[in-house]
């Protein structure tokens, strides 16, 4: 039962990971064109909307965040190693 319960987290971090951020980041893309503003294609001028924007915005620093964070995580042996700094003190020590 062990193995099967690593593996079954394996699987959901790397769904989550794996195609649940470029799908935020896609949906921020989408959100900020879409607040953009501008000309359509038939030549029709629309309005620039802040809040679409702004969600956006959000979701990109949500992926920068997961993103800084994941890269902090692979390298917290190393930083304490050579800095003495715990970044991720709550985790607990095998």
């Amino acid at each position: 039962m062990h193995y099967f319960e690593s593996i079954a987290r394996v699987l959901a971090i790397g769904l989550v990971l794996g195609a649940g951020l470029p799908a935020v980041f896609a949906v921020g893309l989408r959100l900020y064109s879409a607040g953009a503003g501008g000309i359509g294609a038939d030549g029709t001028a629309y309005r620039a909307n802040p809040l679409l924007r702004t969600l956006g915005v959000a979701l990109f620093v949500l992926v920068s965040a997961v993103i800084v964070v994941a890269i902090l995580w692979i390298t917290k042996a190393t930083i304490n190693h050579h800095f003495g700094v715990d970044l991720f003190p709550f985790v607990s020590k095998k």
